[in-house]
Parts: C-alpha cells; structure tokens; sequence
C-alpha cells in the first residue's frame, strides 16, 4: 500500500479541520479556555513588586497604622483610627490575617491578586449556573476585570463584585430550595461589608432574573433575604455624607462613559468600548440577550445616569454601574458560536491584559526609583507631598498616592490618605482639617508655572517631597533642597520664627 504525497494528506484532513473549527465547542471546552484566561488575568500583578494603582498606597498605609499604630509612638501622635463596620470594609478585613502570615506589603499584594482571579471566576460560575457552559459572552466580560475600577484601586469594590457574581450563581443553583434565604441571608451581609456597590450590584442581578421569570411585582420582593444590610444602615453601619452629584454634571457623566474601558493607551480604549457596545446593540436588535441577565444590564447603565456620583461616603458610585453593567451585558449574550469563534473571542481580553502587564512592569520599576526619596527623611519626620499629574494625558497616574509608602517606611505624618471626618476610619491629629486627599494632587497643564512659594500643605511641615514632570518654578520660603533626582526632589522646610 503506498502512502499519499504530502499534498493529497492536507487535502484529505483539510475539510475535517475546518469542519471542526465550524462545529459548536464543547460545553467545557470554553470551561477550560476561560479559566486559563483567568489565570492570565493576574499578570500585572506578578510582574509588578508595587501595584500600579493609582489608590493602593493610600490604602496600604491606613492599614499600617491599623494593625501597627500600637507599636509606634509617631503613628499615635499623628493618626486615630477608629475601626467602625460599614459597607466598605472588605480587603480591611482580610488584610489582617494576610499580614501576620506573609507581611504587610506581600499581604497587600495577594488581596490585589485575588481581585482579577476571583472576578474571572465569578465570570464563569455565573455562566455555568445559567446555561452550563461558557461561551463568547463569559470571554468578553473578562476584559472587564481590569475596568477602571480596579485600575483606580477601588479594592473593596472589587471583591464585592467577584462575591457578587459568585452569590448569584449561587442564587441561580439554589433555585427551588426552600432554604435559600436562609443561606442569603448572611451571604447578602458579606457582600454588603466588602462593599455597598456589590450589593446593590447582586440586589439588581437577582431582581432582574426574578422579572425575568415572573413579570409582575413580586420580583420586587424577589431579593428580600437580601435586605438584611438595610438594618446594619439603620443601626448606624454606614457612614455620614449626603449622595452628591458633584459640579457639572453633564460633563462628568459624559466622561464617565467615554472612559468606561479607560486604561492607558486611548485609540484601543475607545475601539474596545465601540466595539462591545456594538455587539451589545446588535444582540439586542437580534435578541440575543439572555433576559435573565439583561434586565440587570439595563437597569445598571440607564441608571448610571440617575444614580449621584458620591454616595455612603464613595466616589465615582455612578462609573461603577457602568462597569458593572457592560460586564454583566457581555455575561448575557447568547451566541451559539462555533469553535473558530470562541478561540478568537479572547484576544481582545489578550491585548488589553498584555497592555496593563506592561504598564505595571514599567511602572513599578518607576515607583521603586520615586521611593529612594524616602531614605532621606528621618523617622516620624512630617512630610507635605506634591504629585503632579499632568492634564490632557488619557492614562491614569499611578504615582498620586507614592507618599503613602513614606508612612511604612518612615511612619511619617504626610497629605497622602483618604481621611474625610465621618466617611474614612483614619484621621489625622495634625496638618489641619484639609491636609489630606486630594490636596496632595495638582493637576498641572504644560506651560503652567509651579509655584510652591505659597502652598498651604507645606505650613507647619518640616519636609516636601516633589513628584513630577518637572521641577518646580518656586519652592517655599527657606526651603533647601537635599536630594533631587529625575522627576522627584526632597527639601527641607524652614521652621516658621517663633512668636516673641
């Protein structure tokens, strides 16, 4: 029997391979394919000793006076903190335990890590709850893991949404149990301490698919072992502050939209968004969404327009439906897609993580040359710090909060955390009621002068650290210069004169 020439192979196998790559995948196939891609998710922060979120440092430093205040007499003059229960407490919690287990900044680092794993599977589970496989829809929603959110460094929130993703595929499973309040109950308050979003992010998901299944009122009432929060608000279990709009409205909502897949590189951002809008547009005019999740869809980007920017204390509580809702879009597509198709629909989830990878790589190592600064100031020396983030730049600055590092390092007293009396369970003894967020942040324009010569943070301090493009025009008064590299510089303040 003699073997065919290489071409007639080819032609013989070609038809089957291409037969294939049209046939439906698997159920498990897209399983497999989504938790590698999971996987990869955590990327930026294997590669990156300091996260690059334009938050975390402020975050890590209100944990270290947390759990290391009782060891340092610099933390308790310069800092109270008053551990309250709120909707917006998760990764405080989980910090402690990490911490005596691996170190403060390890800790940090593995809660930032868990955020991206447990959001890609929240993706999954929730897919295989509704329809026991996973297909384009889950592979698109994962590009939404590293939203602005999470870019920001809104951690608390991020664990909230990957709890609330896991409890709704949980609601979908425990379908017909008579005791599923009874686990709701509880698993509501869990989502709720983490973050008050992610509840009402689960609240609008498990409403949505009782509407679905019922179309008439009682899916009002779906949700109620999920009210269980409402009393925790009664008795206290929130924080002061009226919801906010904040000034110009129209515009910020506007921006918010443009930027809802805003990370650094601005003509990708755009397409990416463009383009899932347009799928999520075509599958409605086709019905191709799955009602059952396309209700919460709806519900959370129309009512980004209505819901206040500011609201129990956080900000940008309005991004965060839209975040959250184009997610869950994506999660409620319903393609049948063939096999070609679901290997290919991961590559824009592919190109937008091998971004951010990079993007962190590079700006760690940047962080790590900022920080030599801070071998320079003494221990507990009050710092005034200045980060410029220049205007008009679509990427974020992940250095805005670098002074927070200071307080591990140091234990300094510095304008760098989120402190607001009655919303944050930090405050400062010292500085005055305005040192602190966002004073440490100008916004600056190429060609504008920086002039330090009269600003307020610097009064009463006895160090400035300077972060930015450029060095200033004018530092304050008597202030000396004892260490500048590229993009930073350290002074030393003069001491106001004593009063004769």
């Amino acid at each position: 029997m003699t073997a065919e020439p290489p071409f007639e192979q080819f032609h013989a196998r070609g038809p089957g391979l291409l037969a294939r790559l049209a046939q439906a995948p698997a159920p498990r196939e897209g399983l497999w394919l989504a938790i590698m891609l999971t996987l990869l998710a955590c990327l930026p922060v294997l590669v990156a000793r300091y996260p690059q979120m334009v938050d975390y440092p402020a975050h890590l430093a209100r944990y270290y006076v947390m759990l290391e205040q009782g060891s340092s007499a610099f933390l308790q003059r310069y800092y109270t903190f008053e551990w309250k229960w709120s909707g917006n407490v998760g990764a405080d919690l989980l910090i402690q335990p990490l911490a005596a287990l691996f170190g403060l900044e390890l800790a940090g680092r593995i809660i930032v890590g868990l955020i991206p794993l447990l959001t890609g599977l929240g993706i999954v589970a929730v897919e295989w709850a509704l329809r026991r496989r996973v297909g384009v829809g889950s592979l698109l929603a994962l590009c939404f893991i590293w939203s602005p959110a999470l870019i920001l460094g809104f951690l608390n929130f991020g664990l909230a949404q990957a709890a609330a993703l896991f409890a709704f595929a949980g609601w979908v499973r425990l379908e017909g149990k008579r005791w599923r309040p009874m686990v709701f109950l509880p698993a509501g308050l869990v989502v709720w301490a983490l973050h008050v979003s992610g509840w009402g992010m689960l609240g609008i998901m498990v409403f949505g698919y009782e509407w679905h299944r019922r179309r008439n009122l009682s899916a009002v009432l779906a949700p109620w072992p999920l009210f269980l929060p409402f009393a925790a608000l009664l008795f206290g279990g929130g924080t002061k502050g009226l919801p906010s709009y904040g000034p110009a409205v129209e515009v910020f909502k506007w921006a918010i939209w443009k930027q809802a897949m805003r990370d650094s590189i601005e003509w990708l951002d755009y397409a990416s968004a463009i383009g899932i809008g347009a799928i999520l547009a075509g599958s409605l005019a086709f019905r191709r969404i799955d009602g059952r999740l396309g209700w919460a869809m709806a519900i959370m980007l129309i009512g980004s327009l209505a819901m206040p920017r500011h609201i129990f204390g956080g900000d940008f509580a309005d991004a965060r439906l839209i975040y959250s809702g184009l997610l869950i879009g994506c999660l409620a597509l319903t393609w049948q897609a063939p096999r070609w198709l679901l290997w290919l629909a991961p590559a824009l989830f592919l190109v937008r993580v091998g971004v951010t990878t990079d993007d962190w790589r590079k700006g760690s190592a940047e962080t790590e040359r900022l920080l030599a600064a801070v071998d320079l100031l003494p221990q507990g020396a009050r710092v005034a710090n200045l980060v410029v983030t220049p205007r008009g730049v679509w990427g974020f600055n992940s250095q805005e909060h670098i002074g927070g590092y200071a307080v591990l390092r140091k234990d300094v007293l510095i304008n760098a955390h989120f402190a607001v009396p009655g919303i944050h369970m930090i405050r400062l003894n010292e500085g005055g009621p305005n040192f602190r967020d966002p004073r440490q942040r100008l916004l600056w324009r190429v060609g504008q002068p920086i002039d330090l010569s009269q600003w307020d943070q610097a009064r009463g301090m006895d160090w400035l650290w300077f972060v930015g493009p450029r060095e200033p025009d004018a530092l304050p008064p008597g202030a000396e210069v004892i260490y500048r590299a590229p993009g930073t510089l350290v002074a030393r303040l003069a001491k106001p004169p004593r009063d004769s």
